[in-house]
C-alpha cells in the first residue's frame, strides 16, 4: 500500500470513528444518571475480572520498553501490576459515586420583565483525548468523560498500545452491560500519528475539545497544530520554597515525599528554592534525607559551597522538568527571591511554600499564579483524586475554562434557561 492510500485509510477510519462518536454523545447528553454509573461500576468489575489479560498486554508494552532502553521514570508511569489495576477499579467506582454534573443548576435569576434565567451544566460533546505512556489514563479518561455525558476519542503512546488496549476492552464491556452505545469510549486502533493529526484537525467538527496528556513535544504539538479547542497541560516544573520560618520536621518529610513519592509524574517537585536565612539550619537535613532516598542533589554555587554531596547546577536545571530522582536547588533571598525564580521559570503548573509565617504564605498565594499553590503540604497532591475529583484527565496550566485538575465538572459547560410568561422587547 503506497504512503498516500495509507494515509487516506487512516483518514477515513477517523472519520468514521469521529460520526460514531457524535452519535453516541447525543446519546449520552440525556442519559440517566444511574444509567452512566451502571456502566462504570460494571466496567470496574471487568477490570478486575480481566487482571490476567491485562497484565499480559502490558507485559507486551515494557518488553518493547526496555527493548528500547527507555528511562526509568517511563518505565514506572508504563507498568501495571495487581494494586495498580486494583487501583483502577477504584477510581471507576469513585467516578460512579460523584454526583452527575448534567443538568445541574449553577445559578438562577430573574430579570425586571419577570424573565426566569437559569445557568445549568451541559456537555461539551465529544472529547479527544491524546496521552502517553500512562495506560491508567485510558480509564480515568473514559470514566469522567462518560459520567460528565461526553464520548470521548483516546489516542494513547505507541508505548502503551496493547496495555490502553485491554483497559479499553473493559470499558466497552461496561457500556455494553448499561445499554449505552459502544461508540461513546472509543480507542484509536492505530499507532499511526497521522491519526493524532485528523483528531487535531477535528475530524469534520465531531470533536469539541482536545485534552493534551504527556510531555512538552506533545503538548507543543497540539497546540500548535489543533483547529480545535485545546485544554494545554504543560509540563510539571514544580518548585517548592522552603522559608526560614518552616518547621524542620514537617519539611524534611514534605520535601522527601514531594520529590521522591513518585518521581515520573507530573505534580514531583523538580527545584527546591532555600531562604538564604534558613541555610545553616534547615538545608542539610532536607538535603540529607533526599539523598538517602537515592535523589541526586545539583545545586548553585552557595548549595556546593555548604552541602559536599551536591552537583553543579546549570541554566538547564532550572528549566528541566526530570520525572527522575534529581533535584535542583538554589539558595534565594526570602520569598522575594522565591517569587522572581518561580515567576521566571515556572511552567504554572504547582508549586509550594514550607513556612509558618503567615505573612509568606499569603506572599506566595497571592503573588504567584500557577494552577495549584500549597502550604505545608506536598506537591504530589496535584491530583483530582486528591482533590475529591475522582481523578482528572490532566492539569490544565491555561487560564481559560477548566484549570487546575481537570475533573467532571471540568468536562462540561453550560447553557440558559429562560422561561417567559410572554414577554416582549419594547
Amino acid at each position: 500500500m503506497s504512503a498516500m492510500s495509507n494515509s487516506d485509510g487512516v483518514a477515513a477510519m477517523m472519520a468514521e470513528i469521529g460520526q460514531k462518536a457524535r452519535s453516541a454523545a447525543r446519546v449520552l447528553a440525556t442519559a440517566p444518571g444511574a444509567q452512566k454509573d451502571k456502566a462504570l461500576l460494571a466496567a470496574a468489575d471487568a477490570i478486575l475480572a480481566g487482571e490476567d489479560a491485562i497484565l499480559a498486554a502490558n507485559a507486551k508494552d515494557l518488553e518493547a520498553a526496555r527493548a528500547n532502553r527507555v528511562a526509568a521514570s517511563f518505565i514506572d508511569r508504563l507498568t501495571l501490576n495487581a494494586d495498580r489495576i486494583a487501583a483502577i477499579a477504584t477510581a471507576l467506582r469513585e467516578v460512579a459515586d460523584l454526583p452527575d454534573p448534567v443538568g445541574v443548576e449553577i445559578a438562577r435569576w430573574q430579570r425586571p420583565n419577570g424573565l426566569d434565567i437559569a445557568r445549568v451544566r451541559t456537555p461539551l460533546g465529544v472529547i479527544g483525548v491524546i496521552f502517553e505512556s500512562r495506560p491508567n489514563v485510558t480509564a480515568d479518561a473514559g470514566a469522567l468523560c462518560l459520567k460528565a455525558g461526553n464520548a470521548v476519542i483516546l489516542r494513547g503512546g505507541s508505548d502503551s498500545f496493547f496495555s490502553s488496549r485491554a483497559i479499553h476492552d473493559a470499558l466497552v464491556e461496561g457500556l455494553s452491560a448499561a445499554g449505552l452505545p459502544e461508540a461513546a469510549i472509543q480507542m484509536i486502533p492505530t499507532t499511526d500519528r497521522a491519526a493524532v493529526g485528523e483528531m487535531l484537525r477535528g475530524l469534520d467538527g465531531s470533536i469539541d475539545v482536545i485534552v493534551p496528556r504527556g510531555g512538552k513535544a506533545l503538548v507543543a504539538r497540539v497546540q500548535e497544530e489543533a483547529r480545535v479547542p485545546v485544554f494545554a497541560h504543560l509540563e510539571g516544573l514544580v518548585h517548592i520554597y522552603l522559608d526560614k520560618s518552616a518547621d524542620l520536621s514537617m519539611a524534611v518529610d514534605v520535601i522527601a515525599n514531594a520529590k521522591m513519592r513518585r518521581t515520573g509524574i507530573c505534580g514531583a517537585a523538580e527545584t527546591l528554592l532555600v531562604d538564604r536565612a534558613a541555610v545553616k539550619t534547615h538545608l542539610k537535613p532536607v538535603l540529607d534525607a533526599l539523598a538517602s532516598r537515592g535523589c541526586e542533589i545539583r545545586g548553585d554555587a552557595e548549595i556546593q559551597a555548604v552541602y559536599a554531596g551536591a552537583a553543579t547546577a546549570t541554566e538547564e536545571d532550572w528549566h528541566t522538568e526530570y520525572l527522575d530522582s534529581i533535584i535542583a536547588v538554589k539558595v534565594v533571598d526570602g520569598i522575594e527571591g522565591a517569587i522572581t525564580h518561580i515567576q521566571t521559570y515556572s511552567s504554572n503548573h504547582t508549586e509550594a511554600v514550607i513556612a509558618e509565617d503567615p505573612k509568606v504564605v499569603e506572599a506566595f498565594f497571592n503573588r504567584l499564579d500557577s494552577a495549584i499553590l500549597l502550604h505545608n503540604a506536598s506537591t504530589q497532591f496535584a491530583d483530582g483524586g486528591e482533590f475529591g475529583f475522582g481523578g482528572e484527565i490532566g492539569i490544565a496550566t491555561g487560564k481559560m475554562h477548566a484549570r487546575g485538575p481537570v475533573g467532571v465538572e471540568q468536562l462540561t459547560s453550560f447553557k440558559y434557561l429562560v422561561r417567559g410568561t410572554g414577554q416582549t422587547r419594547p
